[in-house]
């Protein structure tokens, strides 16, 4: 017959077997979080890291699940790091759906729409309905080529935006704008990765004139691209608190979770989606590929903080993997 101590003495072996299992695959589940969040608040993103760390706010929402798993094994320290986790990331990403209030800077207001249109297999009809309907300003295209441009003048556009900035005989626009009013000052701008963006500034009567620029930086499609894409962030016109009013608005191919971008950002941008609460909202989605992943809000209107939002919204644009992004702004008095 066997003793008790007998007994407890086979049982507990296995007891901590299966203690230490739990622990090493609580600590496994929080791991990738803790990483992702160092990463994200430290701005370390490199190579493959580029492309994932677009996730952000997706990645703060899966968060939850291992601090209720480490929760439910009463594993109480991997629970405090993944709560300590879970709130760091929900610090950077929640504030993106809070508005900042409606404000308005008592001079007319301007409305303005980008639009990339995917080498041309955007609907021009479509893209020319959406500025006829919401009374666009000012337009900013990428992506352009002759196609796009002959579609945009068949559907109508130059009755409604007559004054543009498309082409260059010598240079390759791979960001153009279309304006109602006319352009003046008008430029290409190449960024230290070699693509090449129209800038003019806008003048309304009784506003402050207003440097619009239109944005297509390099995209991450690869690691090899990645040194491209860090020289075309860092190669954006940078704010101009004391000097200029400018408006940058295009596919800039980055999120606010990419350190380039926040760094742009701290030259004394405001980016309209994030101050009308509306920054969780993606603007592009792969259409081309077997697997669907979520979209993420690459496509910006970033403004001088001497620009007021009055709207934002962010709708769809048939054809291509951009969704188009207006932005309704009240310019300073002159």
């Amino acid at each position: 017959m066997r003793t008790a101590r007998q007994q407890t003495s086979d049982v507990a072996p296995d007891q901590r077997g299966r203690s230490v299992a739990a622990a090493v695959a609580c600590w496994l589940a929080v791991a990738p979080g803790v990483a992702w969040t160092a990463i994200r608040l430290g701005g370390w993103e490199r190579g493959p890291l580029v492309q994932l760390i677009a996730y952000t706010p997706y990645t703060a929402g899966l968060t939850v699940v291992p601090l209720i798993g480490a929760l439910a094994l009463r594993r109480w320290r991997a629970a405090a790091v993944a709560a300590l986790s879970l709130a760091a990331l929900a610090g950077v990403v929640l504030p993106r759906a809070l508005p900042a209030g409606a404000a308005d800077t008592g001079g007319p207001r301007l409305r303005v729409l980008t639009a990339n249109v995917k080498h041309g297999e955007a609907d021009p009809a479509a893209l020319v309905r959406l500025v006829r309907e919401h009374h666009i300003d000012v337009l900013a295209v990428q992506e352009l080529n002759t196609v796009v441009i002959a579609g945009l003048d068949a559907a109508g556009i130059g009755t409604l935006l007559p004054h543009r900035i498309v082409n260059d005989p010598t240079i390759y626009v791979n960001g153009g704008l279309y304006s109602r009013v006319p352009l003046t000052g008008a430029g290409i701008h190449q960024d230290r990765s070699g693509f090449t963006q129209a800038y003019a500034t806008v003048t309304l009567p009784g506003a402050a004139p207003l440097v619009v620029e239109s944005v297509h930086s390099c995209a991450p499609l690869t690691v090899a691209d990645v040194p491209c894409w860090f020289a075309g962030l860092r190669g954006q016109s940078p704010a101009t608190p004391d000097g200029p009013i400018r408006l940058l608005m295009g596919d800039f191919n980055a999120t606010v979770d990419h350190q380039p971008m926040r760094a742009l950002l701290d030259t004394g941008y405001d980016d309209a989606a994030i101050k009308t609460g509306h920054g969780l909202k993606g603007t592009w989605r792969p259409i081309d590929r077997s697997f669907k992943l979520p979209p993420i809000a690459i496509d910006h209107i970033l403004i001088d903080p001497r620009v007021a939002v009055r709207e934002f919204a962010v709708w769809p644009l048939p054809g291509s993997d951009h969704s188009a992004v207006f932005a309704e702004v009240s310019l300073p008095p002159s």
